[in-house]
């Protein structure tokens, strides 16, 4: 009995002088058995030993509880494990499983990815990275709710290393480029080239400024905007203008949607037909913002400007320079500039912000209808010229040819620059090669067309084009003549019985009953730009 007593009572008085195990039992048991009811009395004559191995057992009991939420309390003071970024990097997909973090903690969520109630193809894009700039797109994930589910699947935290700031390398010329949302899909890094993924990029009407599409030619200039200067060159007979950031605020504020197209959009697709000398933007180079500013129009008017009977164009010269100092730039005409009902900008917002450095901090140029290509950004200087600039993007670069033509035969003095761009559409879902299930299929794009034409219907078939179905068109009415923003549209349709298959297609129609061309070979360019021909999707139906 001695031999018994005396390392229970031992350990006994360890555990409750053990001021963490107290707290855990006073914190963590809720069952008051587990407490001593009454006090411990002499117990004597036969049935002394009966109750001596009753209260053992009880005292036992208790040591075992208290040695088991000891064992629990120091669990949790141990230090989390810690992980690299590369390790967190390398959990990309469900074979490796799906890694994320948010601050410096790190969670192995592959067994919600299913349960994502954005779904699944949302919360992959945020694998093996930070959780932050995904949810900063959208505001309901800073709940507290979110936050302890989250919190089930932690595993560890990042290594401090981690977290330390890479240090600048000065005499590299994209160095000091910002850093961009890991969603992106980039296409080059220097200069820096990307556009959103399919999964964001038509979730929302206007498309949140970190996964805006992003198209720089050099590396991105860091401006500062209290020594930043316009330079507006005066009419004849009237003073130059050199305006800081707070004089263009002073013209009349004005705001207005518009999209966004780069020219190389969809040039993916040409890819597939023959060679082209370009970035391979699949169907992302588009995007739509609010943008706010001083009408140009304002501007060149105070500079002395006004229309001419003879053929003039506004000159647009960048920030942004190569190593020669040979700067950005691109041209529109004269009459587009002037005219108030063009809406053409210096901006200084977008979305309700000032311009990020990508999109031209601190102020660019809005051309509403026109190609992307002469929405200059980081504008410096602005001049009427009797021809259209001069620059290499506007005169030898950005132009549409014959099919025949090829870098032996092209003559890029025979065709002019472009300025509108033809009508567009675009399925973002479902994805090329995706699985869906049978029953109802909802199929989901944007459609827009250049020089302010509205888009009228978009035609989405199931079948190759064999059959057709109007898509419902959603998203802001469009004005005649000013529809400078994209048009969202999506169609629910029954998927055919007994198909294993589905060619899906859309074709948009503006309101100048312009139709896209059903294919890519007639259309095809030595530079892959106007790239509108029906966009095709194929997916496959699940048993």
């Amino acid at each position: 009995m001695l031999l018994l007593h005396r390392p229970v009572v031992l350990g006994l008085r360890q555990a409750f002088r053990s001021t963490p195990s107290r707290l855990c039992i006073q914190t963590c048991s809720t069952n008051d058995s587990l407490q001593p009811q009454h006090p411990i009395r002499n117990f004597s004559g036969d049935n002394c030993s009966t109750r001596g191995w009753k209260v053992m057992g009880t005292l036992l009991g208790l040591g075992a509880v208290l040695a088991y939420h000891d064992h629990r309390c120091r669990a949790a003071q141990k230090p989390p494990h810690m992980y690299t970024k590369e390790e967190v990097s390398s959990h990309r997909s469900p074979e490796t499983g799906i890694w994320v973090t948010l601050g410096c903690e790190v969670f192995d969520v592959t067994e919600f990815v299913d349960l994502h109630p954005g779904g699944p193809s949302k919360l992959i894009l945020a694998a093996g990275g930070p959780l932050e700039p995904f949810w900063a797109l959208y505001d309901f994930h800073n709940q507290p709710h979110v936050r302890e589910l989250l919190a089930k699947y932690k595993i560890g935290d990042l290594s401090p290393e981690d977290n330390v700031s890479p240090t600048l390398e000065t005499s590299d010329p994209y160095a000091d480029d910002p850093k961009r949302h890991p969603a992106l899909k980039v296409n080059s890094q220097r200069p820096f080239n990307a556009e959103p993924p399919l999964e964001l990029l038509t979730e929302t009407y206007i498309t949140p400024n970190p996964i805006f599409f992003t198209r720089n030619h050099l590396p991105v200039p860091n401006l500062d905007p209290d020594t930043y200067r316009l330079h507006v060159v005066g009419a004849p007979g009237h003073p130059s203008l050199c305006l800081s950031l707070d004089d263009l605020c002073k013209f009349p504020k004005h705001e207005i949607t518009v999209t966004l197209q780069c020219a190389g959009n969809r040039r993916s697709e040409m890819m597939q037909i023959k060679e082209v000398k370009g970035l391979g933007w699949r169907t992302g180079a588009i995007s739509t913002a609010c943008w706010a500013g001083a009408r140009l129009c304002d501007v060149l008017a105070q500079a002395g400007h006004q229309l001419s009977d003879t053929e003039a164009h506004v000159c647009f010269e960048g920030l942004d320079c190569d190593s020669t100092g040979t700067a950005y730039g691109a041209s529109i005409p004269l009459a587009r500039a002037l005219n108030p009902e063009a809406e053409v900008l210096l901006a200084y917002e977008m979305n309700g912000q000032p311009l990020p450095r990508d999109h031209g901090f601190p102020v660019r140029v809005v051309v509403p209808g026109v190609v992307g290509a002469r929405h200059v950004k980081w504008l410096g200087r602005v001049s009427v010229e009797a021809d259209e600039s001069h620059s290499h993007w506007q005169r030898r670069d950005y132009k549409g040819f014959c099919p025949s033509v090829d870098w032996d035969t092209v003559d890029f003095d025979s065709a002019p620059s472009i300025q509108e761009l033809p009508v567009q559409s675009a399925i973002t879902e479902p994805r090329d090669g995706e699985t869906i299930e049978s029953g109802d299929v909802t199929v989901k794009g944007y459609a827009w067309s250049g020089g302010g034409r509205a888009v009228i219907r978009v035609d989405v078939s199931l079948d190759g084009g064999l059959t057709w179905q109007a898509a419902e068109l959603d998203g802001e009415e469009q004005r005649p003549r000013k529809a400078w923003a994209w048009r969202l549209w999506q169609l629910q349709a029954p998927v055919p019985a007994g198909q294993k298959e589905l060619n899906i297609v859309c074709k948009a129609v503006d309101d100048s009953y312009n139709v896209q061309p059903d294919t890519v070979a007639p259309i095809w360019n030595l530079r892959g730009v106007l790239s509108n021909a029906w966009h095709r999707v194929r997916v496959r139906v699940a048993p």
